[in-house]
């Protein structure tokens, strides 16, 4: 079975429960998963049965690397594709290899939904990490989602006594970043509380890392870590070692995710009734402002359309802290 992602990250990591589930479940299926170079620090601890292709986006952009891609497509011996991207560079795949006789499935991206998803009458039904399950249970191939478990890094401990907290307050667009004033509020809360509480921050980018230190010299105590400094397996790692992360409907939601790690999420734009809720996450962890302009994107849009940004900034510092520091 070839399974095609070819990006975002967290697009990406959304898919790895179920593809992995896959795996495991079915030892003797070949599985085998596409996606871009920059994504195949994500795959740790692969079943024997996974293999995984990396692509470079930039060749395929150039003059005949969409029909060097295909045809490397066409060595492989599967019997079914199942395209969980859904989107233009993989729809020539969809067709080629349709064409030479393979069996090809495609997620439905509810594109047509999606209206009604933005004018609150309708909603995803499940997660997309749920709907990728399903597909392959189309397919003849069902698995538990309990089978996979998440990645797991030795020597990391969560018992010595500190509350561990990971905050990522970034997202690719605007309208689902927290404000840097709540943020800075709510390291202050942090750092005023009695018990022992440590912060990593995370965030990519030359402005959000200028950020990022800015607030690690102003809680010097507090603040134990901040990403830029290391890969993201690294990152990873770092991640399975927290207590809890505070994230946006944004990529470091559905890595922490990929630990086994709780998260607090927080939605401007979009909402969890856009299918992006982290994998396993709790509703009950969501901060919602609900609303009546929410949500209005499915994915993020690049500016508030009503020009005030009410989602994020009616969002308090307090409210966040409680679920973070909840037992």
């Amino acid at each position: 079975m070839l399974v095609l992602r070819l990006s975002a990250l967290g697009g990406v990591a959304m898919t790895l429960p179920a593809v992995y589930s896959l795996a495991h479940t079915y030892p003797r299926l070949k599985v085998v998963f596409v996606t871009e170079n920059r994504f195949l620090d994500l795959i740790i601890d692969a079943p024997p049965n996974l293999r995984v292709i990396g692509v470079d986006r930039s060749a395929m952009r150039k003059p005949g690397g969409s029909l060097r891609f295909l045809r490397r497509l066409r060595k492989e011996k599967v019997d079914a594709v199942v395209d969980l991207h859904n989107v233009f560079r993989t729809w020539a795949a969809d067709a080629y290899l349709r064409f030479i006789g393979k069996r090809v499935v495609v997620v439905d991206k509810m594109r047509l939904k999606r209206r009604k998803i933005k004018r609150g009458e309708a909603c995803m039904k499940q997660s997309f990490v749920e709907e990728y399950f399903e597909i392959f249970k189309m397919l003849g191939y069902p698995s538990d989602p309990s089978v996979f478990r998440g990645f797991a890094f030795e020597g990391v401990h969560r018992d010595d006594g500190v509350l561990r907290i990971g905050i990522a307050p970034f997202s690719q667009y605007e309208t689902k970043m927290l404000p840097a004033g709540t943020v800075d509020n709510v390291l202050e809360l942090l750092s005023s509380r009695e018990e022992n509480v440590k912060v990593s921050l995370f965030g990519g980018g030359e402005r959000e890392l200028k950020q990022l230190e800015a607030w690690r010299e102003k809680y010097p105590c507090l603040v134990e870590y901040v990403s830029g400094l290391c890969g993201l397996r690294e990152e990873l790692e770092i991640m399975s070692g927290l207590d809890v992360m505070l994230a946006m409907d944004s990529a470091n939601m559905h890595l922490a995710s990929l630990v086994g790690t709780r998260v607090v999420s927080v939605w401007g734009s979009t909402t969890p009734s856009c299918g992006f809720m982290g994998w396993e996450q709790s509703a009950a962890d969501a901060i919602v402002a609900g609303l009546d302009c929410q949500p209005c994107a499915i994915t993020g849009s690049r500016g508030c359309k009503l020009g005030t940004m009410a989602c994020m900034k009616s969002v308090t510092a307090d409210e966040i802290v409680a679920k973070l520091v909840r037992k």
